[in-house]
C-alpha cells in the first residue's frame, strides 16, 4: 500500500522546477502523489491551509505540510 502525498503548487516557474524535481525523485512504489494546482483548483485553497501549507509549492505528507521554496504566499492566490 502506498502513501499519499500532496503537492499543491500555483503553475508558477519556481513550483513548475518543484515539481518536475518531485516527479524525478519520489518512489511511485511507495508514495502516491497527487498534484493540486491552487491557482486553478482555488476550491482546495482551504484545505491546503488546514494542513498549515502557507506558500507554494508545498508538499503535505502525514498531514504534514513541508515547505519546498517559495513561489507565491497562500494568501495571493485566494
Amino acid at each position: 500500500m502506498s502513501q499519499k502525498v500532496t503537492f499543491y503548487h500555483a503553475g508558477c516557474p519556481v513550483c513548475v522546477a518543484a515539481e518536475n524535481k518531485l516527479v524525478d525523485l519520489v518512489d511511485t512504489k511507495r508514495f502516491e502523489v497527487e498534484l493540486v494546482h491552487l491557482g486553478a483548483d482555488k476550491g482546495r485553497i482551504a484545505e491546503a491551509e488546514g494542513f498549515g501549507v502557507k506558500s507554494v509549492p508545498a508538499l503535505v505528507m502525514d498531514g504534514t505540510a513541508l515547505h519546498i521554496n517559495f513561489g507565491a504566499d497562500i494568501a495571493a492566490l485566494k
